[in-house]
C-alpha cells in the first residue's frame, strides 16, 4: 500500500518539482555555476516573455482607450520607474542611502512588478556594468556589442541570466530578497491578477467610468510595463551613444535631458558614472532629477536616511569641463 500511494503521488510531486524549477531563476545556476561558460547568444526561452509583453500591447486595438485606463497606466509607470531608479538602482546597486528592512522589501516588490527580474540580479548585473563599463565583458555596452544588443539583446542570452551572488554579499543575507529574486515571475503574475481584479471591479461596480476589465488590464499591464522596460533600457543603450559628456570618464556615458525626463532622472548618466555613490544624479539645480526629489521626500518622512551627496570637488571638476 505505501508503494502504491507513492506511485499515485509521484506524477503530482514530479509536476510540482518541474514547475518549481521552471519558476526558480537560480535552478540554471546549479546546472552551470560559471555564467561565462554559457553561450552569449539569443535564447528563445528567454525571448518569449518579451515577445509576449510586446504582442500584448497590440490588444489596445481591441479593447480601445479610456482616460481612466491611460491615467492608471501612467501612474503605474511612474511608481514602478521610481522603484527601479530609486531602489533597484540607487539603493540596491549603489547603496546611496539607508532604509529599513521593511521599506527595502516593499520597494523590491514594486520594482519586481516591472518584469525587470529580481533586485539582487539587477544589482549584481549593474555593479558588474560599473566595474567594466564599455569594456568587452560589459554585457550591455553599445560600444562593444552594438545598439540593438545593448538595448535588449543581452537580456535574451542565458549567459546573463544567473545572479552572481558573490558581488552582492550585503544583499544576499536577506532571505526575503533572495526568495523574490529566485522566483522573480511570481510578483509580475500577481501584479497582472491585481490589474485584472481592479478592472473587473470598475467594470462591474462603476460602469459610468466606461472601463472594461480587458481594457484596464492591457493598459496597466502590457502598455505600461513595455514602455517602462524600454525607458530603463535606453540608459544602457542610448545613454552611451547620444548626449553630452561633462566628465572624461573611462566609458562613453553621456548626459541627456530627454532621457532624464523619461526615466525620472537617470539620464544624467555621465554624471552618474563620474560619481555613482551619490543619491542625486542631476548634479546641478537645473538638471531635473525626479527620483532624487522623491527620495528626499521619503527622507523627510523618516523612511530613508543618510543620503550621500555629491562632493564639492566633483561639482567643481564638472564646472571646469563645461
Amino acid at each position: 500500500m505505501p508503494e502504491q500511494a507513492h506511485e499515485k503521488r509521484g506524477p503530482l510531486s514530479t509536476t510540482i518539482r518541474v514547475v518549481g524549477q521552471w519558476l526558480d531563476s537560480d535552478f540554471r545556476r546549479a546546472e552551470a555555476p560559471d555564467p561565462r561558460s554559457l553561450p552569449d547568444k539569443v535564447n528563445w526561452e528567454r525571448t518569449l516573455p518579451f515577445i509576449f509583453l510586446h504582442l500584448g500591447c497590440l490588444a489596445v486595438f481591441w479593447v480601445g482607450f479610456s482616460w481612466v485606463a491611460a491615467i492608471a497606466a501612467v501612474f503605474l509607470y511612474l511608481l514602478r520607474m521610481f522603484a527601479i531608479t530609486g531602489f533597484y538602482h540607487r539603493y540596491f546597486s549603489h547603496r546611496t542611502y539607508k532604509t529599513s528592512r521593511t521599506m527595502q522589501f516593499l520597494f523590491a516588490l514594486v520594482g519586481n512588478s516591472s518584469m525587470q527580474r529580481g533586485p539582487l540580479w539587477w544589482a549584481a548585473t549593474h555593479r558588474h556594468h560599473h566595474k567594466h563599463s564599455d569594456k568587452e565583458v560589459d554585457a550591455h555596452s553599445p560600444v562593444q556589442h552594438g545598439f540593438a544588443w545593448s538595448h535588449i539583446g543581452w537580456l535574451t542570452s542565458m549567459k546573463n541570466f544567473p545572479t552572481n551572488y558573490q558581488t552582492i554579499p550585503d544583499l544576499k543575507k536577506f532571505p526575503e530578497l533572495v526568495f523574490i529574486n529566485r522566483f522573480d515571475q511570481i510578483v509580475p503574475l500577481a501584479y497582472g491578477l491585481i490589474m485584472l481584479g481592479i478592472g473587473w471591479a470598475m467594470e462591474f461596480f462603476a460602469p459610468g467610468l466606461n472601463v472594461t476589465m480587458g481594457q484596464f488590464f492591457v493598459w496597466t499591464f502590457f502598455v505600461s510595463t513595455t514602455v517602462l522596460l524600454h525607458g530603463t533600457l535606453f540608459i544602457n543603450s542610448l545613454a552611451h551613444v547620444w548626449g553630452r559628456r561633462r566628465y572624461e570618464t573611462s566609458d562613453d556615458s553621456r548626459n541627456s535631458f530627454l532621457l532624464s525626463f523619461i526615466t525620472l532622472g537617470e539620464g544624467w548618466h555621465n554624471n552618474h558614472h563620474r560619481y555613482p555613490h551619490s543619491v542625486r544624479q542631476g548634479f546641478r539645480a537645473w538638471e531635473i532629477d525626479f527620483t532624487y526629489y522623491g527620495l528626499k521626500a521619503l527622507s523627510w518622512l523618516g523612511l530613508i536616511w543618510d543620503l550621500k551627496a555629491v562632493p564639492e570637488k566633483v561639482k567643481e571638476e564638472g564646472r571646469s569641463h563645461s
